[in-house]
């Protein structure tokens, strides 16, 4: 059949993902800014659609296989998912004026330490400390919570005496400062 031509539109192609804007599903956008995160494992990319100018951001990731282990509390081995990092943080700031993009920042530098210091196992301990040691410079009510599920405090004088911490500790410049991008 050489000479016919035939329509097609890449949206019937499983493989290939067309990027719209979430408000008005058109796929006519463009680039404002773009940031590297994670280490440089992601991209942010904040566009403009083109045909209701209103902006949105996307992250896109890259795929090179890498894949970290997490050695948990009873030496068992899962992969490494940042998912679960986000919904303890959710959970631990639940109802608190914690803003998302502050749960994705405080996710986002714990990763970074974690990759930047572990190549291919990591102790749980590890990614709570590294997660700890940023909410509880956003929110004391918070790092509390986390802490209280995180480190699972024998005793109600175990958890006073966290309380104890969290309240002497002045939060380092450079953790208060992690926010401003």
């Amino acid at each position: 059949m050489s000479g016919t031509h035939t329509d097609f539109s890449f949206d019937q192609f499983w493989w290939v993902s067309i990027l719209r804007c979430p408000y008005c599903m058109e796929d006519d956008d463009k680039v404002i800014d773009s940031r590297s995160s994670d280490a440089g494992r992601t991209i942010r990319r904040r566009r403009q659609c083109l045909s209701c100018e209103r902006r949105f951001t996307t992250y896109e990731k890259t795929n090179d296989g890498f894949k970290l282990t997490v050695i948990k509390r009873d030496q068992s081995r899962v992969p490494y998912e940042r998912d679960k990092i986000i919904g303890g943080l959710e959970k631990a700031c639940y109802k608190r004026p914690v803003p998302a993009a502050y749960i994705q920042k405080i996710a986002d530098k714990a990763e970074e330490n974690i990759f930047r210091r572990f190549d291919k196992e990591v102790p749980s301990t590890e990614i709570g400390e590294q997660v700890m040691r940023y909410l509880r410079a956003v929110d004391k009510i918070a790092y509390i919570r986390f802490a209280s599920i995180y480190r699972n405090f024998g005793s109600a004088s175990e958890l006073i005496e966290e309380v104890q911490r969290a309240i002497e500790q002045a939060e380092p410049l450079e953790q208060l400062m992690f926010f401003e991008d």
